[in-house]
């Protein structure tokens, strides 16, 4: 039995964050929303109407290919893209196909383990083409009956075409997370999983190692889960590895099948399709794309810092791998954590108030990071401790009454009563009762253990609760400590 590699490419689904349909002025935003009404006659494939090209979803699928290094078609057209499926209105998809928006581009990714750490290097993978189409509608099946729910047909779509350079389920499952961090950090979609705005479909053919032959393929249908996409390439491999040792060879042709989440395993659908069963031809009602090399240049000039750039500039600040991935993972955690360290000019600040004592007020309370303070209320905050309105410790309280409330600092503090006590003569009084109240721990100071001035401290804190600059206090209870060693 000869070493075998498997050889995976995907094609990967994204729906852009445009406010209408791709053709069409429909809302784009269908989540949770009654079947069947956001529609009109173009989505819905009505005679005679002329679908109208969004410029917003166009703008954004540029954006896209430009940040995953693709070269731009100045030139390029949609197609009508036929096949039956019953949440296809007009019997057809205008998608791209001999002319798409763009080709050849790369995107360099990590596999990285739990502590996200990357293994192994960096790799890459090649971008064949990006093309922009709309999305078919939604089908659910209750027993023997279909129902089938519209509000999805028309939605933009980027379809993200790779090479077979992908080695492996983990590898699949690094990429396709590049990919979304990339394709969030642009805006041009917010492939969020869960809504479904971003799918898969997984290619994936064995070989011999070491020979560059490529075998037959098995294209997995539909995933929708970085999870959905490991299970399906992990469980596709050993099929067909056990295939190859029962028959001595490759798939005979190429085969579509499909994931099955509860059972985990995949169930042959059909012979794949090509481009001939498909009948592609140019889209007659809508005229071809042209973009000028200045159009071009203009929104390369634009686009905002990439994750891998990212990633750099936050492992450059002494930030740990983990913390590195969580900020390049989620943008909105990323704005907070840099509003922060610019206030502040201090990483590991930044690094205590976001990544740790927000986040474990949120988990504390059961809440999601949309519940979080808004940025401007965060650097309130700061302002608060810096100002020495409120000490650092009682800012961590009004921090978790902002995360369980959702009010500003400045209303929590007032109404609390939380204003720490900076007067110097109000701490002097207290200093002076403090020292009276511990004789012993007085003594012991005077006798050379430093440490019994945090029970003096200690008092005064507790007597304030938490109220007292907890600076001034020290410094003016060693000065007055000094003073009565000297007198004495």
């Amino acid at each position: 039995m000869p070493q075998l590699e498997a050889v995976i490419g995907l094609e990967v689904h994204a729906q852009m964050n445009t406010r209408s349909k791709m053709f069409c002025p429909c809302d784009n935003d269908a989540f949770g929303k009654a079947p069947n009404t956001t529609v009109c006659p173009v989505c819905m494939g009505h005679p005679g109407t002329l679908p109208a090209p969004n410029a917003e979803a166009i703008q954004k699928a540029l954006v896209a290919s430009l940040a995953l290094n693709c070269t731009i078609q100045r030139e390029n057209h949609f197609d009508r893209k036929h096949y039956f499926y019953p949440d296809l209105p007009a019997g057809f998809q205008i998608s791209q196909y001999d002319f798409p928006l763009a080709k050849a581009g790369m995107v360099h990714f990590s596999v990285v383990d739990a502590s996200g750490k990357a293994i192994g290097g960096e790799r890459e993978c090649r971008i064949t083409r990006l093309h922009m189409e709309n999305d078919a509608g939604k089908l659910t099946h209750h027993g023997n009956k279909t129902l089938c729910d519209f509000n999805r047909a028309g939605t933009p779509l980027m379809e993200i075409v790779t090479e077979p350079d992908l080695r492996s389920a983990q590898e699949a499952v690094a990429f396709a997370q590049e990919l979304r961090r990339i394709l969030i950090a642009v805006g041009a979609s917010e492939a969020d999983m869960f809504k479904g705005m971003m799918r898969f479909d997984a290619s994936i053919s064995l070989r011999e190692k070491g020979t560059q032959k490529l075998n037959p393929r098995s294209e997995i249908k539909n995933l929708n889960s970085f999870k959905a996409l490991e299970k399906a390439l992990t469980y596709e491999t050993k099929r067909l590895t056990k295939l190859w040792e029962e028959s001595s060879g490759p798939l005979p042709n190429d085969i579509t099948v499909g994931w099955m989440d509860e059972e985990e395993k995949t169930r042959l659908l059909r012979d794949k399709e090509t481009a001939m069963d498909y009948r592609y031809f140019p889209e007659p009602d809508i005229p071809p794309l042209v973009f000028s090399e200045k159009e071009i240049a203009k929104t390369r000039s634009a686009l905002p810092t990439l994750p891998q750039e990212l990633r750099k500039q936050y492992a450059g600040l002494g930030l740990t791998d983990a913390q590195v991935l969580q900020l390049t993972d989620v943008p909105q955690l990323r704005a907070l954590f840099d509003v922060v360290r610019e206030k502040t000019g201090d990483s590991k600040r930044a690094v205590a108030l976001v990544l740790t004592q927000l986040l474990g007020f949120l988990n504390a309370h059961g809440k999601a990071l949309g519940d979080a303070p808004a940025p401007e209320a965060l650097l309130e905050l700061v302002t608060k401790i810096d100002e020495g309105t409120i000490s650092a410790n009682a800012g961590k309280d009004v921090l978790e009454k902002m995360v369980a409330s959702g009010k500003n600092p400045s209303a929590i503090i007032e109404e609390e009563g939380m204003q720490q006590i900076s007067d110097d003569t109000a701490i002097e009084e207290l200093v002076a009762k403090a020292i009276e109240a511990n004789p012993q721990a007085v003594e012991s100071y005077t006798s050379g253990k430093g440490a019994a001035l945090g029970a003096i401290v200690g008092w005064v804190m507790k007597e304030t609760k938490g109220q007292a600059d907890p600076k001034k206090v020290n410094d003016l209870l060693l000065k007055k400590l000094s003073q009565a060693s000297s007198e004495s």
